[in-house]
């Protein structure tokens, strides 16, 4: 029995350890396990000190993870050399089966994203040198094709930049048009072009707070929550930043006092799992929970 595990846990690390990602329904496919095992195996990963990652519906295990590291120190071809060979393959015109099958064992090992993001990173460095240059030089920038998530469009904005916020990713602007102060992520910009024309709403200007949910706002209130295991796993690996506001209760409860920007994201989270979640503060929460319940319920018996 102990035999058959074993195999199903060496299995499962080597697909989450290849470079692409599964789902939680591939994972369980490719090895015949059901996904409460599957959790289970991922807990016994975490607690032997491999870091699981979790990208939107897809896992897999960081190759930095300590174990892997002492693996690796035996591999004679580090990451720099696995990509200095793929940008040699690349240049062959040779199709032969054996060039084919080097750059199939290199992308199963290696990650060589870089190579295709290297475009994507100096625009993104171009990106952020003008925006730097806009709050130096108080400047009105530009910043084109903004792809925006919350309205599903992609069109220019005119701003004021003043602030940036979590390593450069993010922006603080003044939005002319809107009139209001936004958070702007840096990595959907287009090109970002700085005017001539001077600030005229620099006493307008508030720091803008994110929060784990990415919503924005000048203000923040703290939700305490009481988790069960479900939602602290689920909440812990869709937000990885939710560690830092996380306090084991009990056993098998955790607290969680989370600043947020708006009810949208952590309603949402709530109201998928309200069985697993209670509610501790605030009342103002509470409330905004009970009415969208209420309009769902209203909406469900709509014929």
């Amino acid at each position: 029995m102990r035999h058959n595990q074993l195999e199903k846990e060496l299995q499962l690390m080597l697909l989450m350890t290849e470079n692409r990602h599964y789902t939680v329904e591939q994972l369980c496919d490719r090895i015949q396990i059901s996904r409460r095992n599957l959790y289970y195996y991922i807990d016994f990963f975490r607690d032997a000190g491999f870091v699981v990652e979790k990208h939107g519906a897809y896992y897999s295990l960081d190759k930095s993870s300590p174990f892997f590291t002492k693996l690796f120190k035996s591999v004679s071809i580090t990451e720099d050399e696995a990509i200095t060979i793929r940008r040699i393959l690349d240049k062959v015109s040779d199709n032969s089966l054996q060039v084919a099958s080097l750059k199939r064992k290199l992308e199963r090992l290696y990650d060589l994203d870089i190579l295709n993001s290297l475009a994507t990173d100096e625009e993104r460095a171009a990106n952020v040198n003008a925006l730097y240059d806009a709050m130096k030089l108080k400047r009105v920038a530009v910043i084109h094709n903004y792809s925006s998530p919350n309205s599903n469009t992609s069109r220019a904005r005119v701003v004021e930049p003043f602030m940036f916020l979590n390593g450069n990713n993010d922006v603080c602007c003044y939005e002319i048009t809107a009139k209001a102060n936004k958070t702007f992520r840096v990595a959907r910009m287009g090109r970002v072009e700085v005017l001539n024309d001077q600030w005229q709403h620099e006493p307008l200007h508030r720091r803008m707070f994110t929060d784990i949910f990415m919503f924005g706002s000048d203000k923040q209130e703290i939700i305490t929550l009481r988790l069960d295991r479900l939602a602290y796993n689920l909440l812990t690996e869709e937000y990885p930043k939710s560690h830092t506001y996380i306090t084991q209760d009990d056993d098998t409860h955790w607290l969680l006092r989370l600043p947020v920007c708006s009810y949208l994201g952590i309603g949402r989270f709530v109201l998928g799992l309200y069985d697993h979640i209670e509610v501790l503060e605030t009342e103002d929460f509470k409330q905004y929970l009970r009415s969208q319940w209420t309009r769902f319920l209203n909406e469900d018996t709509v014929v």
